[in-house]
């Protein structure tokens, strides 16, 4: 790996990217002032390595969870949280609206948060608002109930996304809000997580007081790590730099990331994210289970009921005509797979951490799968282009901000 200019002033910084094929760039001798030293980087996408000395080179050493194949570490080398490469999402844990949840399912809900543990999915990833009416929070409470109940849950991670409710003006509300989330699951949270971002809709002021808040619980040690939801590529770049002069790092950044949603706002989003060090969490990677396989708009179509039937009436027959779903089909068969599966190994291929839900058992092992799915070079960029290529895409979030 080459520096155009290798020689860098104090203060200056070199951005590298992650390289899977590669676990040591080297430079020039390096002249740290009878300081020549290998200097180690732990971490896992890339990183800004900021000069303080000048430099004619330097040899530097990754060490990286990515050759463990399926560990990522989202915190600090200093203080690693060590997450599974594709996590579990709870969003459906409570919800009746969307998913038709019922307290009868809890058992199953159980079943599938065991059998992530048994084979090393350890994030997961919930919200103080999922569950609807007077389920609100029902998530994280089940969540509390079955860890409870499960011996060697020690690796457990939960990240939970805190609601910029209308109310929650101060950090101190932000503060407040996971130490109630951190009560309902009767356990220290992991990870604290803004749901969305204020400034889309001009509350720039309640942004800077909640990311105040995440800052002041990441300092207290409240939590081990911080990250945002919705933050687009700008607001991302903004608010890093506000974290960063308090030596907060932001470990993830979730944003909505499926073949259905690959627009030039998820790409551009994914390149800030690899730059400024932060691993991006897809949320919605089946698209609301659109891209499960179960659904089609050939013949007459089968379609889900309720509101996600409308979603597919809309969204299925241009991934029928952009050629998305005949080369998932096609993989799929090629690699004796389900197309789910395919889709899940291709946000994993892009270098995210998946979140798909599971409301039963037999989903949760079919998620799982995906992770043993490896998508060559050329599979990953035909579903690239197929998925460009889509006119109609899913309904972007409304609380995005830019």
């Amino acid at each position: 790996f080459n520096l155009e200019s290798p020689v860098k002033m104090p203060g200056s910084s070199i951005f590298i990217p992650y390289s899977p094929f590669s676990s040591t760039y080297t430079f020039p001798k390096p002249n740290l002032r009878n300081n020549d030293r290998l200097v180690t980087i732990k971490h896992v996408r890339s990183f800004r390595l900021t000069c303080n000395v000048l430099l004619e080179g330097l040899k530097l050493k990754f060490v990286t969870n990515k050759n463990s194949n399926s560990k990522i570490n989202i915190g600090t080398a200093e203080s690693p949280l060590i997450v599974s490469k594709m996590g579990c999402g709870t969003w459906n844990w409570g919800n009746q609206v969307l998913w038709g949840y019922d307290t009868d399912q809890d058992e199953d809900l159980e079943k599938v948060f065991n059998f992530c543990l048994d084979s090393g999915v350890n994030l997961f990833d919930t919200g103080d608002s999922y569950g609807t009416g007077k389920l609100e929070g029902r998530a994280e409470v089940l969540l509390g109930e079955f860890s409870s109940r499960r011996a060697g849950a020690s690796s457990l991670c939960v990240a939970s996304k805190l609601a910029a409710y209308p109310w929650r003006l101060t950090p101190g509300s932000m503060v407040k809000a996971i130490e109630a989330s951190s009560q309902r699951l009767g356990r220290p949270l992991e990870m604290a997580q803004m749901h969305w971002d204020p400034s889309s809709y001009g509350a720039g002021f309640q942004e800077s007081a909640l990311v105040e808040g995440l800052c002041q619980a990441y300092e207290s040690g409240l939590v081990r790590a911080v990250g945002l939801s919705n933050f687009g590529p700008r607001a991302l770049r903004q608010v890093h730099r506000r974290m960063e002069t308090r030596g907060v790092p932001i470990a993830t950044l979730q944003t909505q990331f499926s073949l259905l949603s690959y627009l030039d706002y998820q790409r551009e989003t994914k390149e800030v994210c690899d730059e400024l060090g932060i691993t991006l969490i897809s949320y919605s990677p089946l698209c609301l289970g659109l891209l499960s396989g179960k659904y089609s708009s050939e013949g007459k179509g089968t379609y889900p009921e309720g509101p996600r039937g409308l979603l597919a009436r809309r969204l299925l027959p241009g991934a029928e005509s952009s050629g998305l779903l005949p080369i998932l089909k096609e993989i799929a068969k090629r690699k004796k797979v389900t197309t789910s599966q395919v889709t899940l190994a291709w946000n994993m291929a892009k270098d995210t951490i998946p979140i798909p839900g599971a409301k039963n058992l037999d989903q949760c092992k079919q998620n799982i799968k995906a992770m043993s799915v490896n998508l060559s070079s050329s599979e990953v960029a035909s579903l690239d282009e197929a998925a460009m290529r889509i006119k109609t895409p899913m309904l972007q979030n409304s609380m995005r901000s830019m």
